[in-house]
């Protein structure tokens, strides 16, 4: 969510809803990979759970980088096209993809509204209501943060911004780092 709301404020709202659309179906894909039984492969390997969960951490990192170089290049220099807007909906999929707690979420909650084998209409269900709240939550945060742009296009908050971002994504990624399996 952080990031859906520097990304709103520095980039403006159609960035950042380019980004809740990746995170929505990273949401999307984990939900439904959960509910075929992906879920346990993640529960019960875990080279898999430890995989997934530093190539998260890792790629936080680079992105906590890219925030860093970023906030230092003036506002005429970033990209605001096309191939950008792909790349922010990329980094929200991504993000949410290597993120083993999204997909523990699922494995913690859908078991409560189904049992046994879910059909695939019930797991349609129950992750479309998921996603969809999800996904609304996520657009507010970027109207919100969208109106702070002008704030942020003075060049020091903008790199005041882009710092704390890094930092913020550093301590998560540390954070998965240090975590334990659960």
């Amino acid at each position: 969510m952080a990031y859906l709301a520097v990304l709103g404020a520095s980039h403006g709202r159609l960035a950042g809803f380019s980004a809740v659309l990746g995170v929505a179906l990273g949401l999307a894909i984990l939900g439904i990979a959960v509910g075929l039984g992906g879920g346990s492969l993640l529960l019960n390997s875990r080279v898999f759970y430890e995989s997934l969960r530093w190539a998260g951490a890792l790629y936080l990192c680079w992105l906590a980088l890219d925030s860093w170089r970023e906030a230092r290049q003036p506002i005429e220099a970033v990209p605001h096209n096309q191939s950008s807007h792909f790349t922010h909906f990329r980094r929200g999929l991504v993000t949410n993809l290597l993120n083993p707690k999204a997909a523990l979420f699922f494995i913690a909650v859908l078991p409560e509204f189904i049992q046994g084998p879910p059909s695939a209409h019930e797991l349609a269900i129950l992750v479309s209501i998921y996603v969809g709240v999800a996904t609304l939550v996520h657009s507010l945060i970027v109207v919100l943060a969208g109106g702070l742009q002008a704030f942020f296009a003075a060049p020091r908050r903008r790199e005041m911004a882009g710092n704390f971002f890094a930092v913020l994504l550093l301590a998560i990624a540390v954070w998965l780092f240090v975590s334990g399996r659960r």
